[in-house]
């Protein structure tokens, strides 16, 4: 019981979900001596929904491995692919498979729904009273991710809060120490890791206006639609934030300009494009940046920021790119632009 209590402690000692989850398996490995442990997570929409290894290791594991969170979706399994896992995820319960290994799957859930899949591969299956240990276990898991999920998320859009992004910057333009590839074999590899981090600033264009004509209770349907049209736009590895207000940031990982592009026009189409209740039509200006070798959170965030400003400055409605303002002449790197009523 001691030794259970420590891995409780090592496990709700880190703030961070990737350490949580590697944490979590690290643990079951020693208490259980498996043959394998991981947890697979279901990312994506309806048809496209795939998954995601977040943390493996086996027996002879030091430690534990699991695919990138920018890694192209293409090439992740099918929800389909496992169905004993699709099983357990949906019916949020625990599922035995007998067979060489034997695998006992418990369900990750949210509040509202199966989220992913613990898996535990054995020589023999589980007893009774490992079930219940791994089960409660986990029971602290969730407690503990919804404490986090209290921390650093927006409580009106569920999106993450500002107080989260300068950490995730620094580790999205890096690889994420302590983990490695499943395979080498994958898309990113292929193509020698050749993708870069992209930050988007994205402002509600005359939003006062709407909590002025409307009130602040439509104002805040309108943000909270919005944001979830935003996780319809973007992948679940891509980073969506409100900072407060009617500004909201995206920090994803893209292998081009014109896919990042991409990315942030198919969001202000579906934003033009949508009938807000009450509201009816509103538009979006999105700024958008390549982040740098060597940038900071600020310094990213402030060319993005005045690639904004010149949207609202010059039409609203509209993706502005920093690079190509400056490029044409339309922005410096140097000097900001001011005295605009942007709302």
């Amino acid at each position: 019981m001691s030794q259970v209590v420590e891995y409780l402690a090592e496990l709700t000692g880190f703030r961070d979900r990737d350490v949580l989850d590697v944490t979590l398996v690290g643990a079951l490995k020693d208490l259980l001596e498996p043959r394998a442990v991981a947890i697979y997570r279901c990312i994506g929409e309806g048809a496209e929904r795939r998954w995601i290894t977040r943390a493996r290791q086996a027996a002879g594991d030091l430690v534990a491995s699991a695919d990138p969170l920018w890694q192209d979706p293409a090439t992740l399994p099918t929800l389909e692919s496992e169905p004993a896992r699709q099983a357990c995820m949906l019916r949020q319960e625990p599922l035995t498979i007998d067979g060489d290994p034997a695998k006992s799957l418990f369900p990750l859930c949210s509040d509202r729904e199966g989220v992913g899949v613990l898996e535990v591969e054995t020589g023999l299956a589980l007893s009774d009273e490992q079930m219940r240990l791994v089960s409660s276990i986990l029971r602290v898991y969730r407690n503990f991710e919804a404490l986090l999920d209290y921390s650093e998320r927006d409580t009106l859009t569920g999106l993450l809060n500002r107080k989260t992004f300068d950490e995730a910057f620094m580790r999205m333009t890096a690889v994420p120490a302590g983990l490695a590839p499943v395979a080498a074999d994958t898309a990113d590899a292929r193509r020698g890791g050749g993708s870069s981090a992209w930050l988007g600033v994205i402002d509600i264009d005359h939003f006062k206006r709407v909590n002025d004509g409307f009130g602040h209770l439509i104002g805040d349907e309108v943000l909270l639609l919005l944001s979830r049209l935003m996780r319809g736009s973007f992948r679940y590895q891509d980073r969506l934030y409100r900072f407060g207000g009617e500004e909201f940031v995206v920090l994803l990982r893209s292998s081009s300009h014109d896919a990042a592009r991409l990315a942030f026009e198919r969001l202000r189409s579906r934003v033009e494009g949508y009938d807000f209740p009450r509201v009816g039509r509103i538009t979006i200006s999105v700024g958008v940046t390549e982040v740098r070798a060597g940038d900071t959170p600020a310094g990213a965030f402030e060319r993005a920021d005045r690639a904004v400003y010149y949207a609202k400055q010059n039409g609203r409605n509209q993706v502005a790119h920093h690079a190509e303002l400056v490029a044409s002449g339309k922005l410096t790197e140097e000097s900001h632009d001011g005295g605009v009523e942007l709302f």
